[in-house]
C-alpha cells in the first residue's frame, strides 16, 4: 500500500529527509517516530502528493506520486498536525461541506456524515458549534472529514499532539477501529511509547535519517537481545539460583536478595518451563515477570549518532 525507494528531500545543502526505504500493506497500523524536525512531516507530504521529492520513488496503493497524483489524492486521508475549523459551523455542517467536496450528494451524504462522527465517538456533538469542541474532540472531527471519501491509506501527522489522557485513549482507540477494518496507517509522534501498543510497525527516524523499521518487538531485541527476567521465591534464594544457572534456557543469574536476575540466552523467549522447575523443586513463587524495556531508552539508544552528512 505504501512503499517508498531511497526517498529524499533536501533544501540546498540541508536534507530534510535521506533514503527513506518503507514497505506497509494493507491493515498496517505504522507508528512513525522521532524528534520535532526529524523529517516526519515532510515524508508524510511527500506520500499525500503535497510535496516534491529530491530523489527517489515513492508508490501509494500502487500509484506512483510522479506520474499518478490525483489517483493517489483519491485514495489517501492526510490529516496534518494543525489544521482549521469553520467556528461559525455545526459539526455536521462542517463535515457535509467536506462530503460535498467530495461530491457526495443527496441523502448518501448525511448517511455518510452520520457513520463518520458515530465511527469517531463524536455523534453527540453533531449538532455543536466547532468553535464549543475540545481538542480532543476536534482532532477527531479532523479524523472524521478525512475518513468522508473512504480512503484507504491515513497520514496522520500528530493526531495525539496536545491531548489529555483520556482524549489520546480515545483517539488510539478509534485508530485501532480503523486498523481493523483493513486501512493502512501511517501515525506520527515524538513519543515513542505513545504509538507502541497500537502500532503493528514503527519507523524510529532523527534528522532525516530512518535509524530503524520494524516491529515492535523489533525494537526490543535490538536494544536488548536477552530477555532478563525478575523472580522471587519463598525458601532458600541462594538454592533457587542454584537451580536455575543448571537450566538450558539460563545463561546467568544474579541474586540481590529478595531478588532473583535471570538473563535468559539469546534467542530464547519462551521461559514457562522455569517457573514450573521452581514450583515442582518446592521453591513457591512471590514474583516471576520479565523486565520491561523502556522504550524512550530505546528511542535514544536508536536515534544515537544519526544524521547525514552535507
Amino acid at each position: 500500500m505504501i512503499k517508498t525507494v531511497d526517498l529524499t528531500k533536501k533544501y540546498d545543502e540541508l536534507y530534510a529527509i535521506q533514503d527513506i526505504n518503507l514497505d506497509l500493506q494493507a491493515g498496517d497500523l505504522f507508528g512513525f517516530i522521532g524528534p520535532n524536525g526529524a523529517g516526519k512531516t515532510t515524508t508524510m507530504k511527500i506520500l499525500a502528493t503535497l510535496l516534491q521529492p529530491s530523489s527517489g520513488e515513492a508508490y501509494v496503493c500502487g500509484h506512483s506520486i510522479y506520474r499518478e497524483p490525483k489517483e493517489i489524492r483519491r485514495l489517501v486521508g492526510y490529516m496534518p498536525d494543525f489544521f482549521g475549523v469553520y467556528d461559525d459551523m455545526k459539526v455536521i455542517e462542517y463535515l457535509e461541506f467536506f462530503a460535498a467536496a467530495y461530491r457526495i450528494s443527496g441523502a448518501k451524504r448525511r448517511e455518510v456524515c452520520n457513520e463518520k462522527l458515530a465511527l469517531v465517538d463524536l455523534d453527540f456533538k453533531r449538532d455543536a458549534f466547532a468553535s464549543t469542541l475540545s481538542r480532543g474532540q476536534t482532532q477527531r472531527l479532523g479524523l472524521a472529514r478525512v475518513l468522508l471519501h473512504e480512503p484507504q491509506v491515513l497520514l496522520l501527522d500528530e493526531p495525539l499532539s496536545g491531548l489529555d489522557p483520556r482524549a489520546r485513549i480515545e483517539m488510539r482507540a478509534v485508530l485501532r477501529r480503523l486498523g481493523e477494518q483493513g486501512k493502512t496507517i501511517m501515525v506520527s509522534s515524538h513519543i515513542l511509547p505513545e504509538l507502541a501498543d497500537m502500532c503493528n510497525k514503527v519507523g524510529i527516524i532523527d534528522r532525516g535519517v530512518m535509524g530503524f523499521n520494524g516491529t515492535v518487538a523489533d525494537v526490543i531485541k535490538k536494544v536488548r537481545p536477552r530477555v532478563v527476567l525478575h523472580i522471587e521465591v519463598a525458601g532458600d534464594q541462594q538454592a533457587a539460583a542454584n537451580k536455575l544457572r543448571e537450566n538450558r534456557l539460563v545463561e546467568s543469574v544474579d541474586l540481590t536478595p529478595p531478588l532473583l536476575t535471570v538473563t535468559l540466552r539469546e534467542g530464547i523467549e519462551e521461559y514457562a518451563e522455569l517457573s514450573t522447575l521452581l514450583i515442582s523443586a518446592g521453591f513457591p513463587l512471590k514474583l516471576f515477570r520479565e523486565e520491561e524495556v523502556n522504550l524512550e531508552s530505546a528511542f535514544m539508544l536508536l536515534t544515537k549518532g544519526l544524521g547525514v552528512r552535507t
